[in-house]
């Protein structure tokens, strides 16, 4: 209760015991990075309370400069009132009137007013953002088209959205995620396009977050918007591209913003979200259904290369005469499953060295990685030739794959089904290919089925994914979003 009490502390019309309190909370004297400012505006006593960093220092000064010109007599009475209203020369204010929000404005930047005699404080928004400029994602890069892209502030980043959509419906409803990060979190959508019942359950699951903070950010709001699963694929869809995001807005999709985060979030999401690329659409519908034709057979090499050729090779009797070529000539002393977790593995340590290691030594890891792997393994029997170019085509498609989050999830289901052969030979194969599309299947986004329109089956939404249509012969938006208005011309 004490606790409660002290959140919903109202503003005193003592400035001597809103200092007190405030200086406490704080940390005033402790923290060097918090500062207060006192001085008097017409015989008034007034604190400053700012941020070193946030606080945009030139535009304070100039602010400062002109209320300590100001006359007692031009404030006589209703100080609060003179310069809410009058004598602040910002546009940015706002009034409060509870301590709690005071503070909770004062930590994301914002430059707070206490005044003498009055129950209300000034908040204004002149913060400085220490962000980077809105350079093209490296995981999503183009030949043709925009290359700018999300940073980490929310408030570039709803710009950037607003530059491509300039509707007056665009909504960006944001909330405060964690008790002690208070992370900003913004839902967007367009107010006649998107489903209403999804962007109700998505800001009820949101409000609904209890949890200190959310310093991995997007990532820690979309495990408790979609609950606890041990679903390796993804059931959502990150970009940083806005252009990505305004396509996917325009046809009803709900975005969530998280600050501090470059990546969007794109709900409802199927897996065939995950295997398009703004490339395809930045070339003709030729190009681009080549494109992703060639995208679609590096995600299956990915996945099912692998574990058909060991069967092929634990049964050579079903190789065709005109494949024999793809046999193996030398198993070599180490079973070939062996070989290949051992090859999984060692592609998953170099992926991750390579991540690890400063760019100066990327280079000399990559060469290092090439003669262990690519030579001296195979020279002392450790590996079979076969074995590290079938997984090199595998790791060829893994890195085609647009989504990273999807591309992991298919690097899993190629072990599994490695293993299932394995172990099983070719009922195995079977039994697991099953088991992963009936998973997905039964897979389902925010109610949304995981495989469509492939399962369940939707003849339009099936050719708009194998084809890439010109936008002009696009009349209707996706039916998966269920959208308030399908028409888009």
């Amino acid at each position: 209760m004490t606790q409660v009490t002290e959140k919903r502390r109202p503003i005193s019309e003592r400035i001597d015991e809103n200092k007190a309190y405030l200086n406490d909370r704080l940390g005033i004297g402790t923290s060097f990075d918090i500062g207060a400012h006192e001085f008097f505006i017409g015989g008034t006593k007034v604190v400053l309370y700012y941020i070193n960093g946030f606080a945009d220092s030139h535009l304070i000064t100039q602010i400062m400069r002109d209320l300590n010109d100001l006359r007692s007599r031009e404030v006589q009475t209703n100080i609060f009132d003179h310069l809410f209203y009058k004598y602040i020369p910002f546009f940015q204010l706002e009034k409060v009137s509870k301590t709690d929000e005071f503070m909770d404005k004062l930590l994301v930047g914002q430059i707070g007013l206490i005044i003498d005699h009055s129950s209300d404080a000034i908040i204004m928004d002149a913060k400085v953002l220490p962000v980077r400029s809105p350079q093209e994602p490296d995981t999503e890069r183009i030949v043709r088209g925009a290359h700018d892209g999300f940073t980490e502030a929310l408030v570039m980043n709803t710009v950037l959205t607003r530059r491509r959509i300039r509707d007056e419906r665009l909504r960006f409803e944001i909330m405060q995620i964690g008790e002690r990060t208070k992370t900003d979190v913004a839902v967007a959508y367009l107010q006649d396009v998107a489903n209403p019942k999804l962007v109700h359950t998505l800001k009820e699951r949101l409000q609904n977050i209890q949890i200190d903070g959310i310093p991995m950010a997007e990532k820690t709001v979309e495990e408790f918007i979609i609950g606890k699963t041990f679903n390796p694929f993804p059931l959502v869809r990150y970009t940083e591209r806005p252009d990505v995001a305004a396509v996917h807005l325009l046809e009803g999709h709900v975005l969530i913003y998280v600050d501090n985060s470059p990546s969007v979030m794109i709900t409802p999401a199927t897996y065939f979200h995950h295997v398009q690329h703004a490339e395809e659409f930045r070339q003709t519908p030729v190009v681009g259904a080549y494109l992703r034709w060639v995208r679609f057979f590096g995600i299956f090499a990915s996945l099912f290369i692998l574990p058909v050729w060991l069967l092929l090779v634990m049964h050579p009797s079903m190789i065709p005469d005109q494949l024999h070529f793809i046999g193996i000539k030398d198993k070599g002393s180490i079973p070939l499953l062996a070989q290949f977790m051992m090859a999984e593995i060692g592609l998953d340590l170099m992926r991750m060295a390579a991540i690890h290691t400063p760019a100066p030594l990327s280079v000399a890891m990559g060469l290092l990685a090439a003669i262990l792997v690519g030579d001296v393994a195979i020279k002392v029997g450790l590996f079979a030739p076969e074995v590290i170019l079938y997984l090199a085509v595998a790791a060829i498609g893994m890195f085609a794959t647009p989504s990273y989050e999807l591309s992991l999830a298919n690097r899993l289901v190629r072990i599994f089904l490695i293993l299932m052969v394995g172990f099983f030979s070719t009922p195995g194969l079977m039994i697991g290919f099953m088991v992963v599309l009936i998973g997905l299947a039964g897979t389902r986004s925010l109610n949304t089925p995981y495989l469509w329109p492939f399962i369940p089956f939707n003849y339009k939404g099936f050719k708009d994914i194998l084809i890439r249509i010109a936008v002009p012969s696009k009349n209707n938006r996706p039916s998966i979003v269920r959208s308030q208005n399908s028409s888009r011309q």
